[in-house]
């Protein structure tokens, strides 16, 4: 299911265009990390990695890396002390001094910051992959206090149509079967939100005979919802009536305590979007309210006259912490990953200033065709007529930067 990384296994074990890399990582330690970290090893480079989640680590995985000589300070269920003490035993080691920085969250390149800043001298870039990490990366950048190129992956066009919308597509329906055993037919479902996430919830839930209605502040995000055939409304409108609601926003108190207290007896309230900001979960621990915990990551909510919501995950991200991520889509995201640091390790000085850059779009498809033999797929080829009509190179970039 990661067949973009084998790919580049293949291709690249000539060349070992990562020779003499040393990557300092800080990511959350799965099976399809490992995968990434393996692939990196095979293309030259040299690996210590730590955790950027306390609970998200797969012991197994840790163990298994470790026993096949990968550096690895992580563990399931980490204390806060823990989590730094992992990530500077990665950092602050005897004889070796990394020269590449791979960073979830930003939390491994601002620990360097403040305590090893005299490494940045021998780093050759930092390849960041969440919202959090690179709005940190260009708040430093602004600040005139970055001291390396960084790539934003999470921007890439790669990670952000197929994570976002195809991943969320799929792991909806099983982040809520997972939790709830629920039945999807004819149920009203309200979605906050109509990005890529919230269009990948609508597209799932509408395809199993779920009524869907959607909020937006966006007026071409909502025009688009009503080309999709979703009714568009003010949450107000329908929270009396509806069985589910889902945040996709990124924003924070969109379902208030005024909203809790007006849905009907058993309504699940989860949340797909960045944070466990979207749902005033807070406003719910109060002494009137019951709290009782059915089964793990389900809460029950309990009104003084008996009506109960059902909670998922706390408010906090329904996919990571109810089920899993599909490995195909980890696969598009490990292979940029991967690219971005050849892309930064192999610059010649002077490519890249000391900014946060986009990957180039050339490499977002190349990435995708990497994913194309999976489904015996063939793209057709422009003749050299047709490319000079469009005014096109055959082998890409198809698109301008700008294209959306």
């Amino acid at each position: 299911e990661m067949p973009a990384l084998m790919a580049l296994r293949k291709r690249a074990q000539g060349e070992k265009p990562l020779a003499g890399a040393k990557i300092v990582g800080c990511t959350h330690i799965t099976a399809q990390t490992a995968v990434l970290m393996e692939t990196l090893g095979a293309l030259g480079a040299q690996c210590r990695w730590a955790a950027c989640n306390i609970y998200s680590t797969l012991n197994e995985v840790a163990a298994a890396l470790a026993e096949s000589g990968f550096p690895v300070f992580a563990w399931k269920g980490e204390s806060e002390d823990d989590f730094w003490w992992c990530i500077d035993r990665c950092v602050n080691v005897e004889g070796w001094q990394p020269n590449m920085i791979l960073d979830d969250g930003g939390d491994l390149t601002h620990w360097i910051y403040k305590k090893y800043p005299n490494m940045f001298k021998k780093i050759k870039g930092i390849v960041e992959e969440s919202v959090t990490g690179v709005h940190r990366l260009y708040q430093l950048s602004k600040a005139g206090k970055l001291c390396v190129p960084a790539m934003n992956v999470n921007d890439s066009v790669t990670k952000q149509k197929f994570d976002n919308l195809y991943c969320c597509r799929e792991s909806i329906l099983d982040g809520l079967k997972r939790t709830t055993d629920m039945m999807f037919g004819g149920k009203q479902v309200v979605v906050c939100g109509y990005g890529e996430v919230g269009k990948g919830c609508c597209a799932a839930l509408k395809a199993m005979g779920s009524i869907v209605y959607v909020t937006e502040i966006d007026p071409i995000c909502a025009l688009q919802a009503c080309m999709d055939g979703f009714r568009l409304v003010k949450l107000n409108e329908v929270i009396r009536q509806v069985d589910i609601v889902i945040t996709c926003t990124g924003n924070k108190n969109v379902v208030t305590r005024e909203h809790l207290d007006r849905m009907k007896n058993s309504c699940i309230v989860c949340n797909m979007g960045h944070s466990n900001t979207e749902i005033d979960v807070a406003s719910l621990r109060t002494p009137e309210l019951t709290w009782e915990r059915v089964r793990s990551q389900v809460d029950h909510v309990i009104w003084p006259d008996g009506k109960r919501i059902v909670l998922l995950a706390e408010g906090r991200l329904l996919n990571l912490s109810c089920s899993t991520v599909p490995t195909f889509v980890l696969s598009i995201t490990a292979t940029t990953q991967a690219l971005a640091l050849i892309e930064l390790y192999n610059a010649p000085e002077g490519r890249y200033k000391q900014d946060v850059y986009l990957l180039p779009k050339k490499m977002d498809e190349y990435v995708a065709s990497l994913h194309l033999p999976t489904f015996d797929a063939h793209l057709t080829e422009l003749t050299d007529e047709q490319a000079k009509y469009l005014g096109l190179n055959k082998n890409g970039p198809f698109k301008p930067n700008y294209y959306r």
